[in-house]
This record gives C-alpha cells, sequence and structure tokens, in this order.
C-alpha cells in the first residue's frame, strides 16, 4: 500500500514499498489532496501490477498513457514501467523479440520478417499509442501492393498482433489495432502438387549421397516435417523389432502429448533405414549428421536435385511431400488413423494436405461399378417405376464413410464463410480483407 505524505508549502509526495522492500518515493509537488489520492490509486494498481506479474488495469493502462513525459518519468526511475521510448515500434519490437528466450530459431526468424514489414511502413520511432485501425489498413494496403502473398502477409500480421498483444499486457498500449487484419492461414490448393512414386524414384537417382536420399524417403514415406523432425530423428527412435518409429515432434511439443508420434516403420523406409544404420559408424546418435548445420539450405539443394532429374521443382517442395503420403495413406486407412501418424488434426489435414488427384478422376470415370450403379438407377427412375425405399439396416453408408462425411463437414461448418446481403458474396471479411 502507497501513502500520502504532506510537505511544507502545499508539496505532496507518494510513498510505497517496491517488490525488494524497498521503500521508494514520488514527488509530486504542488497539487491537491484529491489529486494526491487519484494518483495513489493508479500508482498502487501499477505496483501491485509489477509485484504480481499481471498486466495493470485498462484505466491504469489509460491513465499511463496520458501522462506528460515528466510524470511517467518519475513512475520509470522507480522501476514501475518502462522508459516511454521502448513504447515505440522499433524499440520495443526488437526489446520483445530479442527478450523472447523460449522460442525457436524458425520463430525468431519469421519474427524478424514481420518486424521488417513493419518497418518498412512504419517509422522506427512511431509510439505504439499512435498507431489507429485505419493505419493497420493502410499497412494492409502497403503489403497487397508490395506483391506478397496472401498467406505470407497473413503470418506477418499474426506476428504483430502478438507484438502488441505483449505491449498491452505491459502498459505501453491500450488496444491491438491489427486485431482487425486476418492471421489464419488460409489453405492454397493451387500449390498442391502430388509427387508420384516413379518421380522419387528418379530423383533418388540424382541425390548426392545416401543421407540426401533418407531426407527424401523420410518426408515422402515417413510424412515427417522436414527439416525440423527429419533432423531430429535418432537412430535410437527405430524399434527395429516392433517394426515402428518414434518420431520427436519440435513444432508440436508444446502441446499436451504432442513431443512426439509413433509410425509404422513403411516397407517404403525399412531397407533404406536398415542399410544406413548398417554402414553408420558406431556411437553416432542421429540419422542425419552431414546436413544439420544452420547454413545447410536444404530446400536451395532440393531444388537442384530435382532439376538434375529432369523435372521442374513444385511449390512447397518438403510439404507437398508429406501432403502426398497422407493422400495415399486416406485411401486405405480410416482419417483418424492416418492424421495419428503424419501429426496434424483431421480438419488441418482435409484443409491443407489431403489432395484431389488425377488418378481419382480417371478411376471414378473408367469405374464399371459405378457406370452398372448409375444405369440401375436410371431404369428404376423410368416411366412409372419408383426408386426402392431403403430400409432400416441396409444403408450403404458404412462407419468410415460417416466418419469422413462428418469431418468434411465440420471442415466447412468451421471455416470462415464471408457474410452474405444484399451485396453479391466477393470472398471478403467485412474489413475489405
Amino acid at each position: 500500500m502507497a501513502s500520502i505524505s504532506n510537505d511544507p508549502n502545499g508539496r505532496r509526495r507518494i510513498l510505497f514499498i517496491d517488490s525488494q522492500g524497498n521503500c521508494k518515493t514520488i514527488r509530486l509537488g504542488k497539487v491537491s489532496q484529491r489529486h494526491a489520492l487519484a494518483f495513489k490509486v493508479k500508482l498502487e494498481d501499477l505496483v501491485s501490477a509489477k509485484n504480481i506479474g499481471h498486466a495493470p488495469s485498462d484505466e491504469t493502462t489509460l491513465w499511463l498513457m496520458s501522462l506528460d513525459d515528466d510524470t511517467y518519468d518519475r513512475l520509470f526511475k522507480v522501476g514501475l514501467v518502462q522508459r516511454r521510448g521502448s513504447a515505440t515500434i522499433g524499440v520495443f519490437t526488437r526489446s520483445y523479440i530479442d527478450g523472447r528466450m523460449d522460442i525457436k530459431l524458425s520463430t525468431r526468424t519469421n519474427m524478424n520478417r514481420a518486424r521488417s514489414y513493419l518497418l518498412e511502413h512504419f517509422k522506427p520511432d512511431t509510439p505504439l499509442r499512435d498507431i489507429t485501425e485505419g493505419d493497420a489498413e493502410g499497412f494492409h494496403q502497403y503489403m497487397v501492393k508490395s506483391g506478397r502473398a496472401d498467406n505470407t502477409r497473413r503470418k506477418a500480421y499474426g506476428r504483430i498482433r502478438q507484438f502488441y498483444d505483449a505491449a498491452i499486457r505491459r502498459g505501453l498500449a491500450k488496444d491491438n489495432p491489427f486485431k482487425i487484419l486476418p492471421a489464419s492461414v488460409k489453405a492454397n490448393h493451387e500449390r498442391f502438387f502430388f509427387v508420384k512414386r516413379e518421380m522419387i524414384d528418379r530423383i533418388l537417382k540424382h541425390c548426392p549421397d545416401q543421407q540426401w536420399q533418407l531426407i527424401i524417403l523420410l518426408a515422402r514415406y515417413g510424412g515427417l516435417r522436414c527439416p525440423s523432425e527429419v533432423l531430429a530423428l535418432k537412430w535410437s527412435d527405430i524399434n527395429w523389432e516392433e517394426n515402428c518409429l518414434r518420431v520427436p515432434s519440435p513444432k508440436t511439443e508444446h502441446h499436451g502429448g504432442g513431443s512426439s508420434r509413433t509410425i509404422p516403420l513403411f516397407p517404403e523406409l525399412r531397407p533404406a533405414l536398415l542399410e544406413a544404420f548398417e554402414s553408420a559408424d558406431g556411437g553416432v546418435e542421429y540419422i542425419i549428421t552431414r546436413y544439420r548445420d544452420n547454413n545447410s539450405n536444404l530446400r536451395t539443394q532440393f531444388n537442384r536435385i530435382i532439376q538434375q532429374a529432369g523435372y521442374t521443382p513444385w511449390p512447397k517442395l518438403f510439404q507437398n511431400l508429406r501432403s502426398t503420403r497422407e493422400t495415399e495413406l486416406a485411401e486405405t486407412y480410416p482419417l483418424h488413423v492416418v492424421t495419428s501418424w503424419i501429426g496434424n488434426s483431421e480438419l488441418v489435414a482435409a484443409k491443407h494436405y489431403l489432395q484431389v488427384t488425377d488418378e481419382h478422376f480417371q478411376r471414378a470415370a473408367s469405374d464399371e461399378a459405378a457406370q452398372n450403379a448409375a444405369q440401375k438407377l436410371h431404369e428404376s427412375t423410368g416411366n412409372g417405376s419408383q426408386v426402392r425405399k431403403i430400409k432400416k439396416g441396409d444403408s450403404p453408408i458404412n462407419a468410415e464413410t460417416r466418419n469422413n462425411l462428418r469431418v468434411i463437414a465440420s471442415y466447412y461448418i468451421h471455416s470462415e464463410v464471408p457474410e452474405v446481403g444484399l451485396e453479391p458474396t466477393l470472398g471478403v471479411n467485412r474489413n475489405g480483407f
């Protein structure tokens, strides 16, 4: 608790105990008792926030933003607020990223990329509290004109919203003007590519060594994320007797039970892994040892290998290997089993991974059984005939089909649906994004 002390000539000061047990003083000068009491209430909220580690109240946050620099500086000197200069876009985002010791290198890279986009449009010394939703809309227009892809923009908006949420928790901003910008990544089916087995067979022949072959095989036939899961894989993760493989998952380890998953040691993987295991040096821990350096750009090298094999590199090189494998497995196994092996959810699989291939169309178009069924339906609905009513117990939809239908229905229910009014739907949200 803080207390008010009255000095001669009408001057007043606030006394309080900080988190270290030290007595601190803030001199207010000549102010009324009412003004001093109001200041005391806000100061006590700041002290509580500092001691417990929570954000001050919205009312206190607004009060801080309204203070003149001299009064604010007095609060800074007693350790209750950060220096006001750190509330600028440039300084705050830099300090926030550098202070996050709990994030992975890839996350830090993405944060720095979002920060660079922000500073291309706004001056580094722009105060956080001065940016409005109108400014955020202007930033969106800048990102569009700069030619950045839709999902690139969305990922950046998500990081920038994260910056502002942190600033709000620290009392440096009142609200998040970037909350109007969409941050969820959309599925782009135009970038799907089904990597056929014969392509992989040819590509493997142009790999520079056995380890590159393993990288491609693990991504294509194991469905592993590359590079994170492929490089995290150790020889101790393979259970040769049980014919299974434990896959460490750095990307999902922060979720409950998401630190790893177990997949079958698929027949496309076992011979290559066994051969590599038998030729590996004793005491080697990781399966992939040659390309672990941060400077190893696997994407660039993979592009080169694909071109040497006579193919044009496809979009999203490694993700489409995972997508292809998940699509293959979904042809044979229930979707909930497939997603447990691939390491995503049924909704994510339906939205971002499962593909409709040329073979699906060809098989459907040439399916003799389907043609016969269509012919029978045509005959049964002709001149006075009636379609047989389906009786209870003879539904042609089995349990697995019903499950897949539920997944697809759930995906569309949870997808973003633009609001429909008197004007035609143009595929944008209420903010025009």
